[in-house]
């Protein structure tokens, strides 16, 4: 452990891909858009980041991605005919789905990999810790999964991501990290510092079965190992690259996350999703649950 470091007030949130997985349905909508239950599948990162203490949010947007912005913007003609009919608990939902955060956007005019994208809101980043977030995982746990990457990145100075063990017949899906356990952690044998990343490896080559999440809090350092990093296949600059550079300085830990992920970019991880959210949903799941039982499957 290393000490104290700057207070995390800001997240990333790269939503410029052009969700081709779920084409035709993404043809005009961007896939942050598609609905999980009764809201927009990127309305469960940001109240993820409200629930962890954000104060501002960076969106790393692309061509065709104006619904985004509405949707998080206020709509005051919309708050108004609630309000004159009635509604006042649609109109309160409606004003505060932004929960009081700043909100910013900045473009990533080509797809140029993940890394690429988080160095896009170095800018807007400046020189302190940030919290990236993929908008197409949802992360269900007793702690929002970015309160806790906070927690250990303001205790220890170093940069902080999630893992959870995957089927070794699925390593080759995911970044999978070679790691060992903290000693003398609070956070006990979940907390493990990083040696290194492998990004999607075959299971033979696969250092363990711990594959990254889609939730990272990083030192500032991370945007200047992404400026330098090469292109690789595609002309694309991997996230990855810059975690391995921060691992090779001792400056990584991982933590296996306690929560359920939900892969919602990938079709039946969306679908999963859709369903156990539905179950949880206090208006909804009791008669959804009746309705499953029902089913002749």
């Amino acid at each position: 452990m290393t000490g104290k470091t700057k207070k995390v007030r800001k997240a990333v949130l790269p939503v410029a891909g052009l969700g081709t997985r779920f084409l035709p349905a993404t043809k005009a909508i961007p896939k942050e858009m598609l609905t999980v239950v009764d809201k927009p599948l990127i309305q469960y990162a940001v109240e993820e980041c409200i629930a962890s203490g954000i104060e501002h949010v960076i969106f790393v947007t692309g061509r065709r991605k104006n619904a985004i912005e509405d949707h998080f913007d206020l709509a005051p003609e919309l708050e108004s005919f609630l309000e004159q009919h009635g509604k006042h608990d649609a109109a309160r939902m409606v004003h505060e789905i932004s929960g009081g955060l700043r909100i910013s956007y900045t473009r990533q005019s080509e797809a140029l990999g993940l890394g690429h994208a988080v160095l896009c809101a170095a800018e807007l980043v400046g020189d302190e810790p940030f919290a990236v977030l993929l908008g197409d995982v949802i992360m269900d746990g007793p702690v929002p999964a970015t309160r806790e990457l906070i927690e250990i990145c303001e205790e220890t100075g170093a940069g902080a991501i999630h893992v959870e063990r995957v089927p070794r017949e699925r390593v080759h899906l995911y970044g999978i990290v070679d790691a060992a356990p903290e000693k003398n952690s609070r956070w006990g044998d979940r907390l493990l510092r990083v040696k290194n990343l492998v990004e999607k490896p075959s299971a033979e080559k696969a250092p363990s079965n711990l594959g990254v999440t889609g939730r990272y809090v990083l030192p500032p350092e991370i945007f200047d190992y992404l400026a330098t990093t090469k292109p690789g296949t595609g002309g694309e600059i991997q996230l990855t690259d810059g975690l391995c550079r921060l691992a090779e300085a001792n400056k990584l830990f991982a933590c296996i996350y306690e929560g359920k992920t939900y892969d919602a970019g990938d079709k039946l991880g969306f679908l999963e999703a859709t369903v156990e959210m539905a179950l949880k949903n206090p208006k909804l799941g009791k008669d959804f649950r009746t309705y499953l039982r029902g089913l002749n499957l």
